[in-house]
């Protein structure tokens, strides 16, 4: 059974990839998404676009109607007709068994593309769809790939050159955010100047506003046990706009680096080893120029809270998706007094 195809993939050589009669797209990082489908609809109708061949309907739509758009002929001649079902994952769940027919036999001058957010591999019209259609996932991928990514979207997309220092730079103080990433490599395309050669010190140069900046403040304050000037951060950024869900993902990158390397140390004490806590953020991937700041950092983390750290981060991110009644400021503000820890000064 064939994978389903990265969006990374997908948008680096989509020429490589046609459009089959029934595509997936699923996943829930909505520009990687939203990149997808723009670029499945100029591929199906052309640059234009095709505003008369195409057809946008919701999960609520009968099977019926999506068939019936999907054979319509185009208002100005031939072409294919484009209809999405955005998401679809209610519709898939309603009709699984007539789409699985459909895949079997579906119309010749139509091309249906679902928006979903999950896509089971253990299901029959995933395997269908593998061996059929085009399936592409949305997700953010591991950190590695979207280091290896931005090199090859601010290339293609926005004509800068990023060396490898340089894209980690970014990753470290833009966090796994692909569209926040996309409009920090647009700024540095002005930066760039002749060339378009981007280096680490441009990136850290240029990119992010003050709440990006404070945002690493405020992350700063509290690993160094700073509580008062970690919450007074955080207020800034709330008070500016920063959405919540936004500020996290952009320090669990960091935090995540932290729970890595505790768990690297704790099992070589486990097998009877020792590895310094320089080695183990080395092993996680830290570069080279930010381990004199994260190694104290992790040292003064400890193991017991390091340990913790995977499921603080995913307690606070179900909190703040809606798991918890707690406002969103007051979720936050716990992870950043769990992080100060016991010894956190007060200035």
């Amino acid at each position: 059974m064939a994978a389903a195809l990265h969006a990374f993939d997908y948008l680096a050589s989509p020429q490589k990839y046609p459009p089959r009669p029934v595509c997936v797209v699923f996943g829930d990082e909505p520009f990687l998404k939203r990149q997808v489908l723009m670029r499945l609809r100029e591929t199906v109708l052309g640059a234009g676009e095709g505003g008369f061949s195409f057809d946008e309907l919701d999960a609520s739509a009968a099977l019926g109607d999506v068939l019936d758009a999907l054979e319509t002929v185009a208002m100005f001649g031939g072409g294919k007709r484009l209809v999405l079902v955005s998401e679809a994952d209610e519709f898939v769940s309603r009709y699984r068994g007539d789409l699985e027919r459909y895949l079997a036999r579906p119309c010749s001058s139509g091309v249906l593309i679902l928006d979903v957010k999950t896509w089971p591999s253990n299901t029959r019209l995933y395997k269908q769809t593998a061996a059929e259609g085009l399936a592409i996932d949305s997700s953010v991928p591991a950190a590695a790939k979207l280091s290896r990514w931005l090199l090859t979207w601010g290339k293609q997309t926005h004509q800068v050159q990023l060396d490898g220092p340089a894209a980690e730079v970014l990753l470290d103080l833009v966090g796994p955010e692909p569209g926040l990433l996309d409009q920090e490599l647009a700024k540095l395309a002005s930066a760039a100047g002749p060339g378009g050669k981007v280096t680490a010190e441009i990136v850290r140069q240029f990119v992010g506003s003050w709440r990006a900046k404070t945002t690493w403040e405020m992350l700063d304050a509290a690993l160094d046990g700073d509580v008062p000037g970690a919450l007074a951060q955080l207020d800034r950024l709330l008070l500016s706009g920063e959405n919540p869900v936004a500020l996290l993902g952009q320090i669990s990158f960091s935090l995540r680096r932290f729970a890595a390397a505790t768990q690297l140390v704790l099992q070589a004490e486990a097998a009877g080893r020792r590895i310094s806590p320089r080695d183990a953020l080395v092993q996680t991937g830290t570069k080279a120029f930010l381990l004199n700041r994260a190694e104290p950092q992790l040292r003064r983390l400890g193991r017991q809270r390091g340990d913790q750290l995977y499921r603080w981060l995913l307690e606070t991110d179900l909190g703040l998706k809606g798991d918890s009644e707690a406002p969103a400021r007051s979720t936050l503000e716990r992870l950043l007094v769990r992080l100060a820890g016991p010894l956190a000064t007060r200035h």
